[in-house]
């Protein structure tokens, strides 16, 4: 994972401002902590330059520093993403040099576009052109990892493009590039013109996936709403990406078949009903062709990354078993349960796996006695209740401020793991914030990751997010409990089970009201938006700690999985909650040995850790965040050490120049 950042001036002498603000540069910098360096790249006879800034995570292969250059085409790369199919990597080599030299041997647009849309994994990268005086950019079809833009009228600084930015005090704002192609910007064009003009190459179904000539994915009508109107905008659709996954499967049930499972629906709820399914030879074979399928995508997520191997024989020295190298964003619910049950297969046996798990302090509820109190009044069990009871009744201690739901069923989760393998090192790191340190840590840094997102919903899970993925907290073996932090570069999540498999409550509501049809809609919905909607923040958020973030649930051949299943196979939403929504992946947990963490119903986030409503009772999840708009202005800050020239070097009537920061 990199910070990468790309600055595009249509002026031979731009002016100061147009260097890297130090709050850009400084979380730059924490996306990749192992190496850091700028390049100028301008041409004599045209009014442009382009400033690359690439800041390195080593995760695979040979450590190679950004941004690449070509030193006979003058190409130049900045690559933020993981390649985990469809271009051959060796073990020992990385893949943005992989990648840049494939750009490199293109001959015209069309080998472009061919070479990204055959990457699978996700990616966002800036490559400068140089003999066609070409700047393409973009983020994969999900828009896995983050990529920002900024557009200046003033002839100083056109367009800028960064992993992070901060919250600008005045001037022109930042938004997310949209997920919805490969942009090109002809700098020739600009240069003539004193303008910005891109080009949109769009993701594109094949014909042979839906039989039709012309099936654009994603509507370019938002690329351009958000656009200011001196920059024009031109869809190529004639020069297309095609699109990593098949289309969603949108068949429907003419007339609703009654449920395989109606006879439970107003009694008790356990794993063992789930049993009732897996009897049926088809069922069984579905659920393990996608237990199949979502383990090769999280292997790929674990393995891919650098440990510490023996040059001679291959093997790990003993100081890099005992090292963690993988962690998993961790509720105990079913998403982050069978994730963690996955990553066992294929994580070597004597590495130890964390699991981070966040809880916020609420003031207000210390001394209140059990809240579980509250749960008890249910009308029907619930696995998590369960989990409450037995928690809070199991010592006669008081209640700490910090036992939130998501803590309780995460204990509970630790101990199914630990039964389902005993051997493993699992590493269950409890992450307690207070209210203090949230608002400290919101206004100096989070606020600026979670930018251009501003609502309360963001908030949370940004908060929540941030501090689960720094991995600071407490860690207990055998009754000893000590401060720890996870050196874990890996963090897994498990956002995308949600979105494609109906886990959310408004699924239930959209299924009531509108039939499958609708709820075909509404997932088809729920996996366009999600690169505005979720990845990018979370990218921004987890990678401010020098990590990165892996989502196995959006790997290309999970989604076209599922996407080639119909909605009934996936989700039964005539069934009761903790058992309908996604009952594939409860399904294939309860396949795994998975008890009573596979039929825990959908909790979010932000109420299991307790962090919404922390501050305010009266908000709701879609108003604007008055919180994320107090961020600090030093981050705005321009002052600072200007860079250093490091070297100069004069080829072909080009100009390239490379900087350091003192």
């Amino acid at each position: 994972m990199c910070g990468i950042c790309c600055v595009v001036s249509l002026s031979h002498c731009p002016p100061v401002s147009w260097l890297l603000k130090e709050g850009i540069l400084r979380s730059l910098k924490r996306r990749g902590p192992d190496s850091s360096q700028q390049l100028i790249k301008s041409v004599l006879d045209l009014p442009y330059q382009c400033l690359f800034s690439g800041h390195v995570l080593h995760l695979r292969g040979l450590m190679t520093p950004q941004p690449l250059e070509d030193t006979v085409t003058g190409n130049v790369f900045l690559w933020n993403g993981e390649i985990f199919g469809g271009v051959h990597v060796e073990a020992e080599e990385n893949d943005a040099q992989v990648l840049f030299r494939h750009l490199c041997s293109c001959g015209s647009k069309l080998d472009v576009l061919s070479v990204l849309s055959s990457v699978r994994g996700p990616w966002s990268f800036v490559f400068y052109e140089a003999s066609r005086h070409r700047l393409w950019f973009g983020r994969d079809y999900f828009g896995h990892h983050s990529l920002l833009w900024q557009f200046n009228e003033d002839r100083g600084s056109v367009l800028a493009l960064s992993s992070v930015s901060t919250i600008p005090e005045t001037g022109n704002p930042w938004l997310e590039v949209p997920a919805a192609g490969i942009f090109k910007l002809d700098l020739r064009v600009c240069a003539a013109s004193q303008g910005v003009v891109l080009t949109l190459h769009p993701w594109q179904c094949s014909p042979s996936e839906n039989g039709t000539e012309e099936a654009i994915v994603g509507d370019q009508n938002l690329v351009l709403k958000d656009l200011p109107s001196y920059v024009s905008l031109e869809v190529n659709k004639g020069h297309s990406l095609v699109t990593p996954v098949v289309p969603l499967n949108m068949k429907v049930l003419e007339v609703p078949e009654e449920s395989q499972f109606s006879s439970f629906a107003d009694s008790v709820v356990d794993a063992g009903s789930l049993q009732r399914f897996l009897a049926e030879p088809l069922k069984k074979k579905l659920v393990q062709q996608f237990i199949g399928v979502l383990s090769g995508a999280v292997e790929k997520r674990v393995l891919y990354v650098v440990r510490d191997l023996n040059p001679i024989d291959g093997e790990m020295s003993e100081a890099a078993l005992r090292r963690p190298h993988v962690a998993i964003l961790f509720s105990g619910g079913i998403d982050s349960m069978l994730l963690a049950s996955l990553a066992d297969r294929h994580v070597p046996s004597g590495e130890p796996i964390d699991l981070l798990n966040v809880a916020f302090a609420n003031p207000r509820q210390v001394g209140q006695g059990n809240p579980a109190r509250k749960r008890n009044k249910e009308r029907r069990w619930s696995p998590r209740s369960e989990c409450l009871n037995n928690a809070n009744t199991a010592a006669s201690e008081p209640l700490s401020c910090f036992n939130v739901p998501d803590r309780i069923t995460g204990r509970a989760g630790l101990e199914e793991l630990q039964a389902l393998s005993p051997s493993r090192s699992w590493n269950f790191v409890e992450i307690n914030v207070t209210l203090e340190e949230l608002k400290a840590t919101r206004e100096q840094r989070i606020s600026h990751l979670v930018y251009p997102l501003d609502t309360v919903l963001d908030d949370s899970i940004g908060c929540a997010v941030w501090f689960a993925s720094r991995g600071e907290g407490l860690v207990t073996r055998q009754g000893d409990t000590r401060p720890y932090k996870s050196p874990a570069k890996v963090v897994l999540t498990g956002i995308g089970a949600d979105e494609q498999l109906a886990g959310y409550s408004r699924h239930r509501v959209c299924f009531q009201r509108h039939g499958f049809e609708g709820l075909n809609e509404e997932l088809r919905m729920e996996l366009g938006r999600i690169s505005s909607r979720n990845l990018g923040r979370d990218d921004r958020v987890i990678g401010d700690h020098g990590k990165e973030a892996r989502f196995p649930f959006l790997d290309e051949a999970v989604v076209s999985f599922l996407n080639s299943l119909p909605v009934w196979e996936k989700a039964d939403l005539t069934l009761p909650r903790g058992i309908g929504e996604k009952l594939l992946l409860r399904l294939a947990a309860a396949e795994l040995g998975l008890t009573t963490s596979s039929v825990l119903p959908k909790r979010a986030m932000q109420f299991g850790s307790r962090i919404a409503k922390l501050e305010s009772g009266s908000e709701r999840a879609s108003d604007k965040c008055v919180r994320l708009q107090s961020g600090s202005v030093e981050d705005f800050s321009t002052r600072g050490p200007k860079p250093l020239l490091k070297e100069v070097n004069l080829h072909s009537g080009q100009f390239s120049a490379n900087f350091v920061n003192s």
